[in-house]
């Protein structure tokens, strides 16, 4: 390796773009070609960097696997920063297995550091904590001690343990000034600021208040029975019924909720429920059914009984009812969740975190769209979606995977 891939190289580690394509800019050979493709990447322009790094690749000899192995890494980087959610994982695992095989450590663990971010992205929890604990940064430089940590933050903010999440952002802040990188010290910043901005609404007797990351663990492991309006959800210490699938059934335990101690008319509750706007004896037999059903739903943490002018819900072991609700209500929030993070995605990337069809998120993308709510850019299979964070809207508990209790 010459003396300027030495330097850019160098530059790159540090965070210098700049000085790194200086160095290579005018140069075609493989491993320029790659460091190239790296510094597009830290300028922002990733059409680019994946063209230079696949060119990379294919510029290797045959005999340069690791080489090649390197390049399908960072590729794989900006895929994921790119929210290119389905580019293929089982590249980066044999590219990680050719890493650890010759001895190149770091790159490895930052593969898997990459491939744990993307089960992170899209809610596969159990097994990015289970790919965490095989993992030990101890002896690897700043920069990916950092980058891990904010792996492990991330973890700890989706299962609600704030102190853990605390404790490894602060880890990671002292890594990433130690690396010296402002990228990396920004993204440490920008996730400190989840666990310092209301996420949630606390809705009590007629009262409501933010709720910080922190607050809303408490409330779900006191005694309360919580109405989850964010994970369409009853809870109550140790219990959970999901009502993600019973839209009506949810709509009314908010309802009954919101007002208790106090009972709800059953005008009210058909208005809440059915959207109806004059209530008759069909929309009456109807709301007698489903409440019904709610009975049998929350049999082991409420009841719902009648009273002169409708129901009421009566816990039977919480002391007290509350609403959990997101800091903004409005339609499409989970497709908001993501958009808030001010990265552009695709609507299959969309449709793969979020767990819906293709053509459902399609939908909501063209609608927020029309609302002036999000935007667009590209045509076809290029066409990104986007739209600049919203103060006090990060949503992480709108994002997958579950809660403590769950």
């Amino acid at each position: 390796m010459d003396s300027l891939i030495t330097a850019a190289a160098r530059a790159l580690a540090s965070g210098d773009a700049i000085g790194a394509l200086k160095r290579v800019a005018l140069r075609d050979d493989a491993p320029a070609l790659a460091l190239r493709g790296i510094a597009m990447a830290q300028l922002g322009d990733l059409v680019r960097a994946k063209a230079l790094l696949r060119s990379a690749a294919r510029a290797f000899g045959p005999k340069e696997t690791v080489a090649r192995a390197r390049c399908v890494v960072a590729e794989a980087e900006i895929a994921l920063v790119s929210r290119d959610l389905g580019w293929p994982a089982k590249a980066l695992d044999a590219a990680r297995a050719t890493l650890e095989a010759h001895g190149d450590r770091v790159n490895a663990a930052h593969a898997r550091n990459l491939a744990i971010r993307r089960l992170l992205l899209i809610g596969r929890l159990d097994e990015a904590e289970h790919a965490l604990a095989e993992f030990d940064p101890a002896s690897f430089p700043p920069a990916w001690k950092a980058a891990h940590e904010l792996v492990v933050a991330g973890i700890a903010i989706r299962r609600l343990r704030t102190r853990t999440a605390r404790e490894a952002l602060a880890r990671a802040g002292r890594a990433a000034r130690a690396a010296d990188i402002p990228v990396l010290m920004a993204e440490v910043e920008s996730a400190s600021l989840v666990l310092n901005t209301p996420s949630a609404r606390l809705i009590a007797r007629g009262n409501e208040r933010p709720l910080l990351l922190e607050d809303v663990e408490a409330l779900l492991a006191s005694k309360a029975m919580v109405v989850d309006a964010c994970r369409y959800a009853v809870r109550d210490t140790g219990t959970v019924v999901s009502l993600a699938t019973r839209p009506v059934l949810f709509a009314l335990a908010r309802a009954l909720a919101e007002a208790w101690p106090a009972d709800v008319s059953r005008d009210a509750l058909i208005a809440r429920a059915f959207r109806g706007k004059h209530a008759d004896e069909s929309h009456r037999a109807r709301l007698r059914v489903e409440i019904g059903r709610l009975r049998a739903e929350l049999r082991t943490l409420a009841d719902v009984s009648a009273t002169k002018r409708g129901f009421a819900l009566a816990p039977r072991r919480a002391s007290e009812v509350v609403v959990l609700a997101p800091p903004v209500e409005e339609q499409h929030s989970e497709v908001l969740a993501f958009l808030a993070d001010g990265e552009s995605w695709s609507s299959s990337a969309l449709a793969i975190a979020l767990g819906a069809s293709p053509r459902t998120v399609q939908r909501a993308l063209d609608e927020l769209g029309a609302a002036g709510k999000v935007q667009s850019f590209g045509r076809g299979p290029a066409r990104r979606w986007m739209t600049p964070p919203v103060p006090g809207f990060p949503t992480i508990l709108l994002l997958p995977g579950p809660l403590p209790s769950d």
